[in-house]
């Protein structure tokens, strides 16, 4: 095994890989300019020395010498340098795992949910590339492993951010209740060895998280190490994307003026005074810790004993030791601060008590200062501190609370004092944590008092806590648990358990508040000195801080929660910074690791000093607030925080709106709460482009874009509180809208308190640019109470949800006009011998379909019956009726999708019920293929009426019959494969399997949306409130290239006729595409028709003859070969005439119908026309009269010349066939 031990990958073979993990290797970089295959990556264009190259420092002008490093020197998306996004190239990574198990640059695959990531995290879509593991076929634990270039000389301010994420399910081996989780992890490898510099938390949760590590200086080489380790049974993977270097290159050798509080280092750069000989080389050559400058500073790294520090008696005490020896627990540091090492040693405690580090006396001084690093990780209630004490008594001076993560951060404390004292430093670690700390450098100014007169006694410790290790104590004395205290309800009798926990003026103390701060800025209390200020009293404000690192200050609230879904922070604030500034509100999950933004606003270079309320929302786990800000202090910046109050975060505080789940959103959201748990949020909106809403047309409705940049994690949620048990069923109805080319899943779910969730109604894929209504009964909930949720998958990336007019009402629902069995059997009841069953394809227990219509995969629902004759022998049938109709047209068209298996099925027969009366309107006892197939009825009842659909046996060993998407519409039934698309889509559909690459044709009226460019006017009405479907080919390119329209299957043609308008608004010179029709069946795909994209100026028409041997469907697709391709395209008034040719007497639509532009330009040419002709007219009069007018031959028209061809019949132009 390496030094590096687990860290390194195994050597595929011997000897070829010296040195740890096989680094320093000869060297693999070129001196010379290298074009990579891909022909975008441009490297190292000026020939730069190797030793320049991957520096993180750009030596030529293009800075190429920054390019395939692990990282590319710039990334256009993010606009961040020193960055891999992988959506040009692997920036130099490389899998060097020996065993199947690897990694590869991929893209996410919306046909497999659930498995990987189905978004990158650059662009938050799946056309976005990120590197992936590839999951491993053994059973056995495995590692993959990634390992990056070689890069050269970090900074000690060096900062890896990577976003990462993690997926997969493991099974036990170790018993029901536990679970081996898979673990990522990133390490170093230099000369001296491996160190790792950060693992994945034990527990994590789905979507993209984010990794920050710090390697600190490093001299010479190193590369990056990532590796996953699966436990035995687990499909784990995990992708990696966004890898980002920051303040990682060394100040470039140059002369420097320095500031007055600066002193140059010997390459030229300058570094704060308070900055030499303080165990970091921050000059990059070593200069400010020369050991001649720093002799007179005493140094302990513990390397070898305390030096001089007494690690006092007590409950706990701080033990020297190294990771080497420690281990690899998630908590303990990776490596010691002085060395980097595994093998250095360091000072740790952990959880038991407070261990107490004592130093000499000190004289009495003003210039004594002590340096020291601190490393608190794996628990939120962690604290180190650091003291003087005098006479006795101790003066608190710095402390740190919480987990700061995997790093060592640097401290300082200067003391001044008028009398000796030691310093004392105490670290408790909590629950899981570890506290350690290592270099600790004192002043010359820290001089040993030679007097033993002098000598200053320790307070006596305090007595340990009478409470449990899981407890916390109240100020009367009694204990209560853990996690009672900050959850924003009185636990103690006095209330001492909320005292600090955030809500705060900052008078007295900091209300519970803990700075975290790495960096050179941290948060402090402060006093208000202008009489003026916004702010009153004592606030909180951005301060210098003593740090090593350049981010921002960081200040965290104790663990507070979990909260109600009405949970929100308020605050005062001031803010006076330049745009790079900000101040920002975060929220923290300690038990997963994940960090999550919810509210930041940017400096303007002027004074805003304002109260916000931030939505915190429902939190299930406790939670830490973060303050951020970042600023120049330099130049007269400055950020402030007071009056911080959390209101309504009790878990089960009750809104007075909390019953509200009718809304129509015009006046807040009711009882209806955003689900802050995702970065995917649903939004109050008025359109936008997209459509205005359903209640007014001009007024608020709720829309989700998942195509929004930043749009992350893998669900949007809109909850209502917890309700009281329902006694009896309610209907719920409202209004949706799934618009775009690829819009994904809307859910409606009821969570049963202590129960799992329930999925009500389902939608999935473009339904239009149109609002549709939508019912669902919320059952009866027994003593439980209850939740109900409207949920946005991610599962698309191109278009926009809507949701509107929620209204609940007593009683169950009548009978859905539209069942696609995805969420429940829409009410309809089963009878009879056989039992019709809902199931899908992957979990039912009858023999049926392998794929649903509605999804077209196995997990996808549908109505099925087995029809074998032991299930249902031959004359016994089996009966699914709905719920009533209401019949508010004179007619209505029953539609639906069926499935008969091969062999001997037995048959379909549809009733129409009313009074107890059958009437069949429909019989099925045979199939073409083993497709889905719709058949329609157009139904005209006197009344209210009810659908039976009856499966009879046959007498068959197997057989089945299944039903799926029932559909009721208004109006008679067109003919198969012909509509108008005024009411629906008529059976044409866009397929919804992921893997074709296509995209959905839309459906919308000519209402001008921006989003959803189409024609002003439909064909068949001639006005803007018709309908029609269109296409908008911007969204053509590396997606997809096609979108497809397709209708239900046709029988076999022999002599029929496709007529159909289309209607193309595309420029010239971005038309690299066609409008193709192709027929398509058993006997393979044709194309009968097609046209290159074009102008149309209008409604056209075209005439398309059908011949196909066998069952066959008729598609339009829109393909292109070039992008982008602007413009759009349109298609209305469908017409198949089955066993009628084109030759018959039906009109042919091959003429331009104008559209509304267009019409007003030929209406301008026509007047321009008339008077022209009017003044010629004038001119002629006399010479016309004296000449005389001829009489007509038999032969002329009364029509104008040109125009002899042309008929006007309602609102159509008809050009008739056979005449010019």
């Amino acid at each position: 095994m390496s030094p590096a031990g687990h860290l390194c990958p195994p050597s595929p073979a011997a000897g070829t890989m010296p040195g740890p993990c096989g680094v320093f290797s000869p060297s693999i970089f070129p001196t010379a300019r290298i074009v990579l295959p891909s022909g975008s990556v441009v490297v190292n264009s000026c020939s730069s020395a190797a030793e320049q190259l991957c520096n993180f420092v750009c030596d030529c002008s293009d800075c190429s010498d920054e390019n395939q490093c692990g990282y590319l020197r710039h990334s256009a998306v993010l606009g961040t340098p020193f960055t891999c996004d992988f959506e040009d190239s692997d920036c130099g990574w490389q899998d060097v795992g020996t065993s199947t198990y690897g990694w590869v640059r991929d893209r996410a695959s919306l046909a497999t949910w659930g498995v990987g990531p189905h978004s990158d995290h650059t662009m938050g879509t799946d056309i976005g590339w990120f590197l992936v593991t590839m999951s491993s076929s053994t059973k056995a634990a495995a590692t993959a492993w990634l390992m990056s270039p070689e890069m050269r000389e970090s900074a000690a301010t060096c900062e890896i951010r990577t976003w990462y994420h993690l997926s997969g399910s493991c099974e036990s081996t170790q018993g029901l209740n536990q679970t081996e989780w898979p673990v990522l992890r990133l390490a170093v490898v230099h000369k001296d060895g491996a160190v790792e510099l950060w693992q994945s938390p034990e527990r994590s949760s789905e979507g993209w998280h984010q990794l920050v590590a710090y390697p600190g200086r490093i001299m010479g080489q190193f590369q990056l190490i990532f590796s996953l380790t699966k436990p035995p049974i687990c499909r784990a993977e995990v992708a990696l994307d966004d890898i980002m270097f920051r303040n990682c290159g060394l100040p470039k050798v140059e002369q420097q003026i320095c500031g007055a509080q600066e002193s140059p280092c010997r390459r030229g750069s300058c570094v704060e005074q308070r900055r030499f000989c303080d165990g970091t080389d921050d000059c990059g050559d070593g200069s400010d810790e020369d050991a001649e400058q720093c002799k007179n500073f005493t140094h302990c790294s513990f390397d070898h004993d305390l030096c001089g520090w007494e690690a006092v008696d007590g409950p706990s005490v701080w033990d020297r030791n190294t990771s080497l020896n420690l281990g690899t627990s998630y908590s303990i540091p990776t490596r010691d601060h002085s060395n980097n090492s595994r093998a250095g040693f360091f000072l740790h405690v952990q959880a038991g008590g407070t261990a107490q580090l004592s130093s000499s006396t000190f004289q009495a001084t003003n210039s004594c200062s002590l340096i020291l690093y601190c490393h608190l990780h794996g628990s939120a209630t962690s604290n180190l501190s650091i003291s003087y004490v005098t006479n006795s008594t101790k003066h608190l001076m710095r402390e740190r609370t919480g987990d700061l993560g995997s790093s060592w951060v640097r401290e300082r404390v200067d003391f001044s004092v008028v009398d000796p004292f030691k310093v004392l430093i105490e670290g408790a670690a909590g629950r899981e944590g570890t506290v350690a700390i290592d270099d600790l450098i004192l002043s010359p100014g820290c001089v040993k008092e030679q007097e033993k007169s002098a000598e200053v006694v320790l307070p006596s410790q305090a007595d340990a806590s009478p409470c449990a290790a899981d407890e916390v104590a109240c100020d009367s004395g009694e204990c209560i648990a853990a996690e009672l205290a900050c959850d924003f309800a009185d636990t103690c009798a006095d209330g001492s358990d909320e005292k600090h926990c955030g809500t705060t003026t900052f008078e007295s103390r900091a209300g519970g508040w803990h700075d975290v701060s790495m960096g050179r800025l941290r948060w402090g209390l402060q006093k208000v000195t202008e009489s003026d200020s916004f702010l009153t009293g004592t606030f909180l404000a951005l301060q210098t801080g003593e740090g090593q690192m350049l981010g921002p200050a960081k200040a965290r609230s104790p663990p507070l929660g979990p909260s109600g879904p009405a949970c929100a922070m308020e605050m005062s604030y001031h803010i006076h910074s330049d745009p790079q500034g900000f101040l920002a509100i975060s929220v923290s999950d300690h038990t997963t690791g994940t960090t999550q933004l919810a509210w930041q606003t940017q400096g303007h270079g002027s004074t805003t000093e304002s109260h916000v309320r931030v939505l915190l929302g429902e939190r299930s786990r406790p939670f830490q607030v973060e303050l951020l800000a970042l600023a120049d202090l330099q130049g007269l910046a400055s950020v402030s925080v007071d009056n911080v109050t959390f209101e309504e975060c009790y878990v089960d505080v009750v809104s007075p709106t909390a019953a509200e789940l009718s809304c129509n959103f015009e006046r807040g959201m009711c009882g209806w709460y955003q689900d802050l748990s995702s970065d995917f949020k649903w939004v109050l909106s008025t359109g936008q482009g997209q459509g205005s809403d359903h209640t007014t047309g001009s007024g608020y409705f709720l829309s989700v874009d998942p195509s929004m940049p930043w749009s992350h994690g893998q669900r949007a949620r809109l909850l209502t509180s917890h309700q009281e048990p329902a006694a009896a069923p309610r209907c719920l109805s409202f209004w949706y809208r799934l618009a775009g080319p690829q819009i994904g899943t809307l859910n409606l779910k009821l969570w049963l308190e202590g129960g799992e969730e329930v999925v009500l109604w389902t939608r999935r894929g473009a339904q239009g640019s149109i609002w549709h209504r939508a019912w669902a009964t919320l059952p009866a909930t027994g003593q439980q109470r209850y939740r109900v949720a409207f949920e946005v998958l991610h599962d698309g990336f191109l278009g926009d949800v809507g949701l509107d007019d929620i209204t609940q009402t007593a009683g169950p629902c009548g009978a859905e006009l539209s069942c696609s069995f995805e969420a429940e059997s829409c009410g309809l009841v089963a009878s009879g011998k056989g039992t019709w069953e809902r199931q899908s394809n992957s979990s039912g227990t009858t023999a049926g379909p392998v794929a649903d219509h509605t999804t077209s995969t196995a997990a996808g629902h549908y109505m099925v019956v087995n029809t074998g004759r032991v299930s249902l022998p031959a004359g016994h049938t089996a009966v699914l009726t709905s719920q009533p109709y209401q019949l508010p047209v004179s007619a209505q068209c029953l539609a639906f999708w069926y499935q008969l298996s091969a062999g001997t099925p037995g048959s379909l027969m549809v009733f129409v019920e009313q009074s107890r009366v059958w009437r069949k309107v429909l019989s099925i006892s045979t199939m073409e293929g083993s497709n889905w197939h719709r058949s329609h009825v157009t139904i005209q009842p006197d009344g209210d009426w009810q659908v039976v659909f009856e499966a009879a046996g046959a007498g068959g060993d197997h057989g089945y019959i299944a039903l799926d998407d029932l559909h009721v519409s208004d109006g008679a039934c067109p003919e198969p494969g012909s509509c108008d698309f005024e009411q629906d889509t008529c059976g044409w559909s866009s397929p919804s399997d992921p893997s074709l690459h296509s995209f959905a044709w839309g459906w919308k009226s000519g209402i001008t949306l921006a989003k959803y460019p189409g024609p002003e006017q439909d064909h068949t009405l001639g006005t803007r409130n018709g309908h029609y479907m269109h296409f908008d080919t911007s969204v053509l390119g590396a997606r997809g290239t096609s979108a497809l329209l397709e209708s239900q299957p046709l029988p076999a043609a022999t002599d029929s006729c496709l007529r159909f308008w289309y209607h193309m608004d595309i420029p010239e010179h971005l038309s690299g595409g066609e409008l193709r029709v192709t027929l398509h069946g058993a006997a393979g795909q044709r194309t009968v028709w097609s046209v290159a994209g074009h102008r149309s100026r209008g409604w056209q028409g075209a005439v398309v003859p059908v011949q196909y041997s066998s069952e066959f469907q008729i598609s339009f697709k829109i393909t292109t070969r070039t992008w982008p391709m602007e413009g759009t395209m349109a298609l209305d008034d469908i017409v198949y005439s089955a066993g009628v040719g084109c030759h018959s007497s039906q009109e042919s639509p091959v003429e331009e119908k104008p559209s509304g532009s267009f019409v007003a330009e030929v209406v301008l040419g026509l007047l321009l026309a008339l008077v022209i002709v009017a003044l010629v007219a004038a001119g002629g009069w006399y010479w016309l009269k004296q000449r005389g007018v001829e009489t007509r031959t038999p032969t002329e028209s009364n029509s104008p010349q040109g125009f002899d061809n042309i008929t006007f019949r309602d609102d159509k132009v008809i050009i008739s066939p056979g005449e010019s």
